[in-house]
């Protein structure tokens, strides 16, 4: 384990990951010079070398030794999933240090254990901000746009279009909650739900598409965005995804088998390289969202966003300059409260279709 060293004043922990090698560059390019950190020495070293960044390498064992690995560290961005492994530890080490706490989980778990988390937040006077990614930035911005249209929505769909091949941590953070099943909010309450537990075609502005419940990220954020009590997530998918996203409620539980999860995580790593750099420049996603009142009433607004790769270096490094310039308050908070819901589009490349009030400094398309 290395000693903590006099360097930059903030981390990324998980640095030799995929995403985040990603938010690295990106943050290079806008002149930030973070901590590079994780706990594969080899790896987070060669990063190091590469980015011309100091290092850190520790494990997450105990959240009071990682404490003393955050000497001079004022905020940490966690890329390291499954945040199931990693965001409890840091959330704690990150209170008892006194920094920030950023992550780009999409998990509900990982959200909702950040959010019990406000009250000791607000004694070390620290922000926790988790989802600061593709899951959750744009849905959740959009949500708090559709919520400020119809103050008195009880339901709240949101759905987006996928896209390009995942990335190595994003599949083993995939198959570490399928034994869990897909969830949704109802009624104020996460329930469990089956994979696939709704399907209905969505109008995104690129054409309508036929999607399927999952368990994203905004299941957990987005109520505290809103406080809308019932709310549905869908990801586009061609019938042959669909009927895959319903045979999981077979064999998703086999997971729970940790050596099966363990020879599935090592199969990742073995075959999964993530997407090409022309996929990441080529594709672009779409986010649809939906409101409804007790009366029936809807309102909808859509957005058009790079690549949920590239969009995740984006957001992320745009949340980590708004907290590292004092710029929101402590305690738990979701992107959206914590950098306005017009945040998402004063992000380089995402577009406002429709539905979307105007403001100085909207994204429209040509």
């Amino acid at each position: 384990m290395n000693p903590p060293t006099d360097s930059g004043d903030w981390l990324v922990y998980g640095a030799n990951g995929y995403t985040a090698r990603m938010i690295l560059k990106e943050a290079i390019e806008r002149g930030l010079r973070p901590v590079v950190a994780g706990r594969n020495r080899d790896e987070v070293e060669l990063v190091a070398a590469r980015m011309d960044c100091p290092a850190r390498t520790f494990p997450l064992d105990d959240p009071s030794t990682v404490a003393k690995q955050l000497k001079g560290i004022r905020l940490v961005l966690n890329c390291a999933g499954p945040f199931s492994q990693t965001a409890r530890t840091l959330i704690a080490a990150c209170i008892e240090a006194k920094a920030h706490y950023l992550d780009i989980t999409g998990e509900i778990d990982s959200i909702e254990h950040a959010a019990i988390c406000d009250e000791p937040a607000l004694k070390a006077d620290i922000s926790i901000i988790p989802a600061v990614g593709f899951d959750v930035v744009p849905t959740d911005c959009l949500a708090a746009m559709l919520a400020a249209e119809m103050p008195d929505a009880t339901h709240l769909t949101l759905a987006f279009t996928g896209g390009t091949d995942a990335s190595p941590g994003t599949t083993k953070t995939v198959l570490e909650s399928l034994p869990h099943g897909a969830r949704a909010r109802i009624a104020g309450r996460i329930e469990k739900v089956p994979f696939a537990w709704k399907q209905r075609t969505i109008p995104f502005h690129t054409g309508p598409r036929e999607a399927v419940t999952i368990g994203w990220g905004d299941v957990a954020s987005a109520y505290y965005t809103t406080r809308i009590k019932n709310i549905d997530t869908y990801i586009a998918l061609d019938e042959i995804g669909a009927r895959n996203m319903r045979r999981l409620r077979r064999f998703g539980p086999l997971l729970r088998f940790r050596p099966l999860l363990k020879l599935a995580n090592r199969l990742v790593d073995r075959f999964i390289k993530g997407p090409t750099p022309e996929a990441l420049a080529a594709e672009r996603s779409a986010i649809w969202g939906e409101v409804r009142n007790a009366a029936g009433e809807t309102r909808t607004a859509s957005l058009e966003t790079p690549n949920g790769y590239r969009l995740t270096a984006l957001t992320a490094v745009a949340a980590v300059e708004r907290v590292l310039a004092g710029r929101t308050k402590p305690g738990f908070q979701t992107p959206a409260q914590a950098f306005g819901r017009q945040f998402i589009l004063s992000i380089p490349g995402v577009a406002a279709i429709s539905g979307v009030p105007a403001s100085p400094g909207v994204n429209r398309p040509t």
